[in-house]
């Protein structure tokens, strides 16, 4: 139910951001010189667009049959977009099964909040067996928060921008898998 919820949010939030574009694309268009604001304001569309994009798939139903399509996934994780520090150089090749896709996604957003200083991550297969392992000179790391991803039933006071953390053991647990998870004091690794 929480998966429906959170598709449907941001299905509905998606469409008044595309009118925004829209309006901000056709004043371009009609001969507006480009100014500052112009400009911050379709910067600003345009990450937003991506985050929510990024959330379907993380907080969005996953059911079984249903991809998400390379495209989608390079758009979504491709530099510089929505703000994000952090460098994810996703080495799969073409579309992902949506589980898969939803249980990296909820990954990624613990190595975002690991790495608010900047990071290289990288998202990789061998068979069924994934890693995502990622570097970084400065870690900011809450090992309580991170045992939430092989024990979701530790006992942690949980903020709301760290809920992702308690999703990512749920997940791996509803597509019958194990969670391995190595951290040090420059790296971090999950492997499912």
């Amino acid at each position: 139910m929480n998966a429906l919820l959170g598709s449907r949010i941001c299905h509905d939030l998606i469409s008044p951001l595309g009118a925004i574009g829209n309006g901000v694309e056709l004043l371009q268009l009609s001969g507006m010189a480009e100014t500052p604001e112009m400009a911050l304001i379709a910067e600003s569309v345009e990450n937003a667009n991506m985050r929510i994009r990024f959330f379907r798939i993380a907080f969005g139903a996953a059911p079984k049959g249903q991809t998400v399509s390379a495209r989608e996934i390079a758009a979504v994780l491709a530099p510089g977009v929505d703000g994000r520090k952090i460098e994810i150089d996703w080495v799969l090749e073409g579309d992902q099964p949506r589980p898969i896709a939803k249980a990296i996604f909820l990954i990624l957003q613990c190595f975002d909040s690991a790495m608010p200083w900047g990071g290289r991550v990288r998202v990789s297969h061998d068979g069924d067996h994934w890693t995502i392992a990622g570097e970084a000179e400065r870690l900011k790391i809450d090992h309580t928060l991170w045992e939430l991803l092989s024990n979701p039933a530790a006992e942690v006071d949980l903020a709301a921008a760290h809920v992702h953390f308690a999703l990512v053991a749920p997940e791996l647990a509803r597509q019958g898998r194990k969670l391995g998870l190595t951290v040090s004091d420059h790296s971090i690794s999950v492997e499912f």
